[in-house]
């Protein structure tokens, strides 16, 4: 796909008290990372600074006042641009806080509404922690539920999972195991079999190959373990296959990822939050990737947490920070590639 412009992304800082600073740090010391798009950093300069000196990169940046500076800074270094969200003495080290889950909070909403603006085409933010964020009063499951009450979308979202060429969608994400019988119906797969499809395509895959998850062992051993998958989704697998999807299913869980390993499907859509992460953090942990779905500007994030037991040490594997930054340079070039935007 040919852009004559880079997008512009935001990148953020993640969480005080964990790795996001060093992980960022990290990211813009490669220059051949950062050639792929107008990088504008946001965050607290202490945080930076402190982040810089863990990882042992000074990162030369261009100070910006606010996102509308940045048509005007054109020297092709990576932009800063700095808020004031938290005080250092206020962030205990290695540990979720209400200080610092305020602080990402108010970041996050910055970056929103600017690429709500279109001052920036896509936004990739370093890890996060949701305990932290619900301690400072986030009355949401997650983050992505944040993004669309911010952005006041209605509309079916969800987290899909990336490693390398393998992408997922779930039908339930942060909710409790037990609660998972709730979120499993026909509407649901169907939405959660169209995001995936879409947000595939608008990466590059002409013709994913997706394949659906069955819920019960064994695929419910024809309703002996189970009837979901004959009455929920082999009915929402049937529907997408008339209206179009290249889809097939469902698949008993503890093999289809082999499948998926060997080639066959490129897109799987599960059931649950661990039915597809475990698989996908067993295959590739270091590389893998979450993009926000069904929202109207491009999201990512490295698909791990913010290590706290690691926070400090220049231990952080920056790769998945890496492979997120450019899944969002990718999606936002389109993104920005479209009228309108």
């Amino acid at each position: 796909m040919a852009i004559a412009q880079k997008p512009t992304v935001a990148l953020t800082l993640g969480d005080p008290g964990g790795i996001g600073a060093e992980l960022t740090a990290k990211l813009l010391s490669r220059r051949d990372l950062t050639d792929r798009a107008k990088v504008v950093v946001v965050g607290d300069t202490w945080l930076w600074e402190q982040g810089q000196a863990i990882a042992g990169e000074l990162v030369a940046t261009h100070a910006i006042k606010r996102f509308e500076d940045i048509r005007s800074a054109d020297d092709g270094s990576p932009l800063f641009l700095a808020v004031e969200t938290v005080r250092q003495a206020d962030i205990p080290k290695s540990r979720a806080s209400a200080a610092g889950g305020a602080s990402v909070i108010t970041v996050l909403r910055i970056c929103l509404d600017a690429a709500a603006s279109g001052l920036v085409d896509a936004l990739c933010f370093v890890p996060v922690n949701k305990q932290a964020m619900k301690l400072s009063g986030m009355p949401f499951e997650d983050e992505l539920h944040l993004f669309a009450d911010h952005l006041k979308v209605r509309s079916y979202c969800a987290e899909l999972n990336t490693l390398g060429n393998l992408w997922t969608s779930r039908i339930s994400s942060h909710v409790p195991l037990v609660d998972v019988g709730r979120y499993l119906t026909k509407e649901r797969i169907l939405d959660a079999i169209k995001l995936l499809c879409g947000s595939m395509r608008l990466a590059g895959f002409e013709h994913p190959r997706m394949a659906v998850a069955a819920l019960n062992p064994h695929g419910g051993e024809g309703g002996t373990c189970g009837r979901e998958e004959i009455e929920i989704i082999a009915p929402a697998v049937n529907q997408a296959q008339r209206d179009g999807y290249p889809v097939a299913g469902p698949f008993p869980a503890d093999t289809l990822f082999l499948k998926a390993r060997d080639g066959q499907f490129e897109g799987i859509v599960t059931m649950y939050h661990d039915q597809g992460q475990i698989a996908l953090k067993l295959l590739g942990f270091e590389k893998g990737v979450t993009i926000h779905g069904g929202l109207p500007i491009p999201i990512t994030t490295p698909a791990h947490g913010t290590a706290y037991d690691i926070a400090g040490q220049n231990k952080a594997n920056p790769e998945a920070t890496v492979q997120a930054f450019l899944t969002a340079c990718r999606m936002g070039a389109f993104h920005r590639s479209k009228p309108g935007v």
